[in-house]
């Protein structure tokens, strides 16, 4: 009987062993090699987190400034003040949401209340803000928080052209008073004008999880 069972196993193994199940053993390899998890550096990580930072940041400035534009085409000055007052940070939140970060504008002569920096933001800021009065050049930065989970992404924002002084510029120059009037009443404590071509407006602040960086390889 032991002998009986040996051979039929015997013969499974050598038809389990044709070549159609070579090929299968090869595809099931190369499937298992595909999905082994690519080791990472540090450096590699980081590097990926700050491209996608800046391509995340400047997808989120083409829509703010395409969708004010069109604001200003339909509506007027007055209309797309208002426009973005409702629209901006729904905007933000898609595009944070498309990606799964936090993106959000900083600056310390904030329009919105909810555009003051945070701690973690700050400092950074702040040397943003050396770097213009002093006419240094200000690079994209990326930072580590929570143990090396959250990368924090910054980029400055400036004042790119004339276009943008109808709302930022002087008041009694490139600020009519109707604007004016429009700004006080949505903006009881802005602090955004007065701003010239080339001026720091603020900057851009991205949280990016670390997680999220890492499947994108």
């Amino acid at each position: 009987m032991k002998k009986i069972v040996i051979s039929v196993v015997a013969s499974t193994f050598f038809v389990a062993c044709g070549p159609q199940e070579r090929v299968s053993r090869e595809t099931f390899e190369q499937v298992n090699q595909s999905m082994k998890v690519k080791r990472l550096t540090e450096v590699e990580i980081l590097d990926a987190a700050m491209v996608w930072g800046d391509s995340i940041s400047n997808e989120a400035q083409n829509q703010l400034i395409s969708s004010l534009q069109n604001a200003v085409t339909e509506k007027g000055v007055l209309g797309a003040i208002e426009y973005c007052n409702v629209q901006a940070l729904p905007i933000l939140a898609e595009v944070s949401q498309k990606y799964g970060v936090e993106i959000r504008r900083a600056s310390n002569r904030y329009r919105n209340p909810a555009d003051q920096p945070t701690e973690e933001e700050s400092q950074i800021l702040e040397a943003y803000e050396y770097n213009a009065e002093n006419g240094n050049k200000s690079d994209p930065n990326i930072q580590k928080f929570e143990n090396g989970e959250v990368y924090l992404y910054t980029k400055a924002i400036v004042i790119p052209g004339g276009f943008c002084l109808s709302c930022h510029g002087e008041s009694g120059k490139e600020l009519n008073e109707e604007t004016q009037k429009k700004l006080n009443e949505l903006y009881p404590q802005d602090k955004a004008t007065g701003h010239k071509v080339g001026d720091l407006r603020g900057m851009w602040s991205i949280r990016i999880p670390k997680k999220e960086v890492v499947k994108r390889f």
